[in-house]
C-alpha cells in the first residue's frame, strides 16, 4: 500500500479513526458545537443541574464538575484570578448585637456571640483578573477575603468590594474568565472579547454598571467596601436559619478615582495600594472597618421582583435594613510576603458551627472550586501551612500527600488506627451540642434558570442612583471600551443599558458615535508612538 494514502494514526489505532481529529459528529453536532472533553454535545451551558431553579445544586453535575476541576487547574504557580493582592493581620470584635436583640437569636457562631474575644484575622486584598504584578490602578473589581481564626476553627468570607457579581450560575465561570483574560492567540485582553461575553449576559449589566463606574477603581485597599456577596445563612441555637448578607464598611472612608486620576497615578506608581496598606499599619495608623449585616427570611420570597438567593442583584437597605454587629482593625503587617499573603488559600466553603451555606448556585459552585483550587496551587497540605492552619487542636485521619509537614495526630492517639469508626483507641466523633439546620428540599432535577432573572431592574435603579459625576465617568468609561469593538457587540450593549435606563442607553450610544469620531486606535497610536519617539542608543 502507498504509505502516502494512509490514513494519519495518533495513537487509537492503525486507521486513526477515533482520534479527537477524526472530526466525526453526533447526531445533533454541528460544525460550531460545544463538547465536552468527553465529546458530549453540551446542550445547555448556562445552568448547572439543580433541584427545583433555584437550587440546591446535585453532585452529579458532571459537566460542571469536568469544567471547573480543569478550569482550577488551568494556571501554576499564580492563581488564575486574584493574583494582585496585599494583605494584613488584625482582629475582629464582635458588638453581640442585632440592632438591640442578642445576636444569638440569629446564630450561635462563638466569633459573633462571645464579645469578650478579639478573634485574630488575616485579610488579603486583591484585583480579581489581572497579573500578580499588574497595576493596582486599573478597571477591576477588587477581592475582599477575610480568615477568621475563630475558636471553633477556620471561617473564612471571601468576597469582594462590590456586593453583587457578573453572572450567577457557576457553570459560567470559566468562560466569563477567559473572555476576561488575554486572548490565547495574542496575549492581549481585549474588550471585544469582554464585552462579546457580558453582552450576552445580560444578567451582568448591573455588575457593568459598577465596574465602569469610578466604583471600579479604588482609590485604594483602606479606603474600600468589603462584601460577601453571596446570601449565606445564620443558624441558632435550634437549628433555626436566617439569609444573611456580609458588609465590611471602611471607618477611615470611601474612596473611588475617575479614570483620568488612576492613570495619572499609575504613571508614577502602579504599587500605590500596596504601599498606602503597608506604610499606614507601619505608622501604627492601623485601618478599620464596621461589619454589617441584612437578615431576611429563607424562602422564595415572591413578593420581590428578584430572587434573594441571585447574586447578581442587592438587598435594598430600605427593604433589609444594615445591622451594625462588629469591628475589624488590621494592625499588622506580614513578615514575609510569599509565606503569608501568597500561599494565604481561602475558600468560601469554610465556615464554622453557627454559619451555613444558602442554595445560591455560585456560591455552591465556588464552594468546590476555591478549595480545589488551593491543593492544587499550593498543595494538598496547604492547611498545615501556618498563614491557614486554625489557631487551635487539629485532629484528623488524613495522612500524606506532596509536602506533607506533620500528622495530624494528637497525644495518646493510637498511631496505627488512621481510619474511624474503631475501638483501638482512634480519633472518635465529638458531640453534637445543637440540633442541625436541616431545610426541606424538594423538586424536579433540571437545567433551568431561575424563574426572576430580572436581569435590566437593578442595573437601571444603579444608574438613577448615581451621582452627576459618576454617571458621567461611568458614560465616558463604557464608550472607550465599546468604541473599537464588532458592531453587534455594541449594539447588542446598547440594548441591554437601554432596558435598564433609556437615558443611559442614549448616552452611551451617543458618546460612542463621539469617541470613534475623535480617536482612531487609540492603543495602536500607543504602539506607534513608542516606536517613534524612542531615542536611539549605542550598543554597549
Amino acid at each position: 500500500m502507498d504509505e502516502s494514502k494512509k490514513a494519519p494514526s495518533f495513537g487509537t489505532n492503525v486507521t486513526g479513526q477515533g482520534d479527537a481529529l477524526d472530526q466525526r459528529k453526533a447526531a445533533n453536532e454541528k460544525d460550531d458545537t460545544l463538547t465536552t472533553r468527553q465529546g458530549h454535545p453540551v446542550k445547555d451551558n448556562q445552568n448547572v443541574r439543580t433541584v427545583g431553579n433555584r437550587g440546591p445544586m446535585t453532585l452529579e453535575n458532571y459537566d460542571f464538575l469536568e469544567k471547573i476541576s480543569h478550569f482550577d487547574r488551568e494556571r501554576i504557580p499564580e492563581r488564575v484570578v486574584h493574583a494582585r493582592g496585599a494583605g494584613a493581620h488584625g482582629y475582629f470584635q464582635s458588638y453581640g448585637k442585632v440592632g438591640d436583640e442578642p445576636i444569638s437569636k440569629y446564630t450561635r457562631a462563638k466569633v459573633f456571640t462571645n464579645t469578650e474575644v478579639k478573634t485574630p484575622v488575616f485579610v488579603r486584598f486583591s484585583s480579581v483578573i489581572h497579573g500578580i504584578h499588574s497595576p493596582e490602578t486599573l478597571r477591576d473589581p477588587r477581592g475582599f477575603a477575610v480568615k477568621f481564626y475563630t475558636e471553633d476553627g477556620n471561617w473564612d468570607l471571601v468576597g469582594n468590594n462590590l456586593k453583587i457579581f457578573f453572572i450567577r450560575d457557576p457553570l459560567k465561570f470559566p468562560d466569563m474568565v477567559h473572555a476576561f483574560k488575554p486572548d490565547p492567540v495574542t496575549n492581549r485582553q481585549s474588550m471585544e472579547r469582554f464585552f462579546d461575553f457580558v453582552s450576552q449576559s445580560p444578567e451582568s449589566t448591573h455588575m457593568i454598571t459598577f465596574v465602569f463606574s469610578p466604583w471600579g477603581i479604588p482609590a485604594n485597599y483602606r479606603n474600600m467596601q468589603g462584601s460577601g456577596v453571596h446570601a449565606y445563612k445564620w443558624v441558632n441555637e435550634e437549628g433555626k436559619a436566617m439569609l444573611v448578607k456580609y458588609h465590611w464598611e471602611p471607618v477611615q472612608g470611601i474612596k473611588n478615582l475617575t479614570q483620568k486620576e488612576a492613570e495619572q497615578i499609575q504613571g508614577k506608581n502602579f504599587n500605590h495600594a500596596t504601599q498606602d496598606l503597608y506604610e499606614a499599619i507601619e505608622k501604627g495608623d492601623y485601618p478599620e472597618w464596621e461589619l454589617y449585616v441584612q437578615l431576611m427570611e429563607d424562602g422564595e420570597h415572591p413578593e420581590l421582583d428578584f430572587d434573594p438567593l441571585d447574586p447578581t442583584k442587592l438587598w435594598y437597605k430600605d427593604q433589609f435594613p444594615w445591622h451594625k454587629v462588629g469591628k475589624m482593625v488590621l494592625n499588622k503587617n506580614p513578615e514575609n510576603y510569599f509565606a503569608e499573603v501568597e500561599q494565604a488559600a481561602f475558600g468560601t466553603g469554610v465556615l464554622v458551627d453557627g454559619l451555613d451555606f444558602s442554595d445560591d448556585k455560585l456560591l455552591q459552585g465556588r464552594t468546590f472550586s476555591y478549595s480545589d483550587t488551593q491543593r492544587y496551587r499550593v498543595g494538598p497540605n496547604y492547611l498545615q501551612l501556618p498563614i491557614n492552619a486554625p489557631k487551635k487542636r487539629v485532629a484528623t485521619n488524613q495522612r500524606d500527600g506532596q509536602m506533607t509537614y506533620h500528622v495530624d495526630s494528637p497525644p495518646g492517639i493510637n498511631p496505627h488506627v488512621n481510619y474511624e469508626p474503631s475501638v483501638l483507641n482512634g480519633l472518635k466523633e465529638a458531640e453534637k451540642v445543637n440540633p442541625d439546620h436541616t431545610p426541606h428540599v424538594s423538586g424536579e432535577v433540571k437545567y433551568e434558570a431561575i424563574s426572576r432573572p430580572n436581569n435590566f431592574g437593578q442595573a437601571g435603579e444603579t444608574y438613577r442612583r448615581f451621582s452627576d459625576w459618576e454617571r458621567d465617568e461611568l458614560i465616558a468609561n463604557l464608550a472607550d471600551a465599546l468604541a473599537d469593538v464588532d458592531k453587534r457587540i455594541q449594539k447588542q450593549m446598547i440594548e441591554n443599558v437601554t432596558e435598564a435606563d433609556r437615558d443611559y442607553g442614549k448616552r452611551l450610544e451617543e458618546a460612542i458615535k463621539r469617541v470613534q469620531e475623535s480617536v482612531d486606535d487609540k492603543e495602536g497610536h500607543a504602539v506607534k508612538e513608542a516606536e517613534q519617539e524612542g531615542m536611539p542608543s549605542d550598543p554597549y
